[in-house]
């Protein structure tokens, strides 16, 4: 007897589940990004997650059952979402039952009855197994990265879904409750504020509960597991730290640690208001990852940071998490802000003030990497994090500076993170909003876009 196609066992199953006269109609699998075309989902937004984990760092297995409260764009007969690896043992779509199916990274789910266009429905997802780690197309690693003592959860561009299923693309941000259970030999640290830490009924582990209650792009969570020094303190300006720190890094941290309240109040003074309700860091041991990430409210880095690093990830927080890209191809608007935060600490510490550092990266001859491409177009997903995103991208602001002037490019740094906090936006936002702000500036800062964001090579001039 030949074997029935599996989109016929579907139908059977959802027949039998109630799924019958469905008028909706199938919710996108991906939101045509233009590197990760498959990442993200259609059809709905997402606005909490409810994540309720436990991890054994001895077994490296994971058990997780995610709860995702969101509301219906359309009418919807089904919707999927991103999990790559793990096994799915089951979901519920409003406490019934759902059909379930698999192909590649895309899970399908289901529901008995059709979701109408403006409901509000949330996805009950349970899911086992040992979380993978994803190589990007630039070669780095994220996903899930086994440590000496535990793992790290990290997942810029695609890796938060090596560990919780959901939309996965930064266009669709959402609050968190993160609840995670595991060996009482390590911690659990992961983003927004610790809520609690319970022992549980046998006393062999401890179960840490974390909030976040700004939106957040799911690159920008992380789970931390492993051993741990903590510490809680508060900024000059009040607010709220949380640093966790790997005790092999312990010594060589200190000094840098100790700057992240100052350097953080000097950020609230440049950028305005600090749009999250604590910060911090989270440092594990050198080599654990091969890169710093601004995961929100507290950065991940591994091993002991420079200073300027810290600027770095820390100024992120504005531009990049408060202020999240559409797609990836905005990946400058990240970079090139953080980077030029770099820059005028560097200047406001005693260093090399903005304009020297500026002049440096000019002086490079036209073959050098930073004239590779446009920051506004990376040529392809394995280049969204080189040097013309980050340098180049840093020169198209200073650039903007010049013609705009210090008063309203100050006022600049401030306004865009604020008139977009906890939003999305990409380059050509970006574009008319400094048009808007700066009147008979037009023709100037076309002529900036023109040879620094979108135009090729080494400019003719600086």
């Amino acid at each position: 007897m030949r074997t029935p196609r599996l989109p016929v066992i579907l139908l059977a199953l959802a027949a039998a589940a109630g799924c019958g006269g469905v008028q909706g109609e199938p919710g996108g699998s991906g939101l045509r990004d233009p590197y990760f075309p498959r990442l993200g989902n259609g059809g709905y937004d997402v606005t909490h997650y409810a994540l309720d984990l436990a991890y054994d760092p001895a077994s490296h297995r994971l058990t997780g059952t995610a709860v995702l409260t969101a509301r219906a764009a359309k009418d919807l007969s089904a919707f999927d979402l991103d999990l790559d690896g793990m096994t799915v043992r089951g979901a519920t779509v409003d406490g019934e039952r759902a059909v379930v199916s698999r192909t590649g990274t895309e899970l399908t789910i289901r529901p008995r009855d059709e979701l109408r266009a403006g409901r509000t429905f949330r996805t009950t997802v349970r899911y086992d197994g040992e979380p993978v780690t994803i190589t990007d197309p630039d070669g780095s690693q994220e996903g899930w990265l086994r440590t000496a003592d535990g793992a790290l959860g990290l997942g810029e561009p695609t890796g938060s879904m090596a560990w919780y299923p959901g939309n996965h693309h930064p266009s669709d941000k959402a609050t968190y409750d993160i609840t995670v259970t595991v060996p009482k030999s390590v911690q659990a640290i992961s983003n927004g504020e610790l809520r609690g830490r319970k022992d549980t009924a046998d006393g062999r582990r401890t179960t840490w509960s974390w909030h976040v209650a700004q939106p957040m792009a799911s690159y920008v969570t992380t789970l931390a597991v492993g051993r741990f020094t903590t510490r809680e303190s508060r900024t000059p300006g009040g607010i709220p730290v949380f640093t966790a720190v790997d005790p092999t890094q312990a010594g060589a941290s200190g000094k840098v640690l100790a700057r992240l309240p100052e350097i953080v109040d000097w950020e609230t003074r440049t950028f305005g208001r600090y749009p999250f309700g604590s910060t911090g860091a989270i440092i594990d041991r050198d080599g654990d990852s091969g890169y710093a990430l601004e995961t929100q409210n507290r950065p991940v880095f591994p091993g002991t940071p420079s200073v300027g690093t810290l600027v770095h990830e820390l100024a992120h927080q504005w531009y990049g998490d408060s202020v999240t890209p559409k797609t990836w191809r905005d990946m400058w608007l990240n970079e090139g802000f953080a980077t030029y935060g770099e820059w005028l600490w560097e200047e406001h510490d005693g260093g090399a003030t903005v304009q020297e550092t500026f002049d440096a990266r000019w002086s490079t001859p036209a073959s050098d990497p930073i004239w590779a491409f446009p920051p506004a177009h990376p040529p392809d997903a394995a280049h969204i994090s080189d040097p013309p995103v980050y340098d180049r991208g840093a020169m198209v602001l200073h650039r903007v500076r010049g013609v705009i002037g210090d008063r309203a490019f100050f006022a600049l740094l401030k306004s865009w993170p604020a008139d977009h906090r906890y939003g999305n936006a990409d380059t050509a936002d970006f574009t008319r909003y400094v048009e808007r702000r700066n009147p008979g500036k037009e023709k100037a800062l076309a002529g900036v876009w023109e040879d620094w964001l979108y135009g090729s090579g080494k400019p003719q001039s600086p």
